[in-house]
């Protein structure tokens, strides 16, 4: 059993290194000001006072952490992980972040002795809670093969992808795919409901036949059910969003579709959803129509 560091409780987070402890592994996180950490804690986690503490004590760094400078202060900030990190410590990156800085940021984590894998995820609170997350690894091949084990207790299809970034590119085309789904599904349904037709037999329809997605399953479900409390926050999606779109025009790329699901997530965002789970993106086609699925 190996000893772990675990950075970043979040919605996913949390989960994640529950599996971590269920499977027999210790695990090392930092102190939090909400009851998470606690939570964890009464399972067997110990709490540190800072990344470095953390590093010193695991033989493996994991953290999940929302955005690209939130991973650089937790790595490289002061008392980070890099301060504390011993040879041969494997560092394993599963936030969703720019490819570039992740490329940087394996430099400097080998530099300082560790061994670096960016292993991002996609399938939401769910896939979390139930150990069954898709992973999109960039790292060496023997990067991948010690991280594997572990990634195999929190996820269901693990897939290494190729060098160091290739994760995050990975997931940031999944971001874009998902994005332009959930507003297809969105845009669908509203058509339905405002010809007068049942949403929920629409729905139950076209999970039949070409149209079907797990998208279209889930998010369908929580459009007609109207829960919007987040699985997956709008603001997440559009700071993904944001890292494809800034990508596309380093690649002299048009993504027109990914530039209106954005424009979409920001009237969200515009009108008090930035909390909302990302199937809120329903709100914002109905307040151009003036209509409300199922009313």
């Amino acid at each position: 059993m190996s000893k772990i560091g675990f950075i970043g409780l979040g919605i996913m987070g949390r989960p994640m290194a529950g599996h971590l402890l269920d499977a027999g592994h210790e695990i090392f996180t930092v102190e939090h000001s909400t009851p998470l950490a606690n939570e964890l804690a009464n399972k067997g986690a110990q709490v540190c006072a800072d990344p470095k503490a953390v590093a010193e004590q695991s033989e493996v760094v994991i953290t999940m952490v929302p955005d690209t400078p939130d991973v650089e202060l937790v790595l490289f900030g002061d008392n980070g992980v890099a301060a504390g990190l011993k040879p041969g410590t494997l560092v394993i990156d599963m936030s969703s972040i720019a490819p570039l800085a992740t490329q940087d940021f394996a430099k400097r984590i080998e530099k300082a002795g560790g061994e670096y894998v960016d292993a991002p995820v996609s399938g939401g609170e769910g896939g979390a809670i139930n150990a069954a997350l898709t992973i999109m690894v960039g790292a060496t091949q023997e990067g991948f093969e010690r991280a594997k084990p572990l990634l195999e207790i929190m996820g269901k299809t693990i897939t290494h992808i190729g060098g160091h970034g290739d994760g995050q590119t990975c997931k940031v085309a999944n971001q874009i795919v998902v994005a332009l789904t959930i507003e297809a599904v969105a845009e669908g349904l509203l058509f339905a409901s405002k010809a007068g037709a049942d949403v929920a037999k629409v729905r139950e329809s076209l999970l039949g036949g070409l149209a079907q997605s797990k998208i279209l399953d889930v998010h369908g479900e929580r459009m007609i059910q109207r829960t919007f409390d987040p699985g997956f926050k709008i603001k997440l999606h559009q700071k993904d969003l944001n890292l494809a779109l800034e990508g596309a025009r380093s690649l002299n790329l048009s993504l027109p579709g990914t530039a209106n699901a954005q424009q979409l997530f920001q009237a969200c965002a515009a009108n008090g959803g930035a909390d909302w789970d990302h199937a809120g993106i329903l709100r914002a086609l109905e307040k151009l129509a003036d209509h409300e699925v199922g009313q």
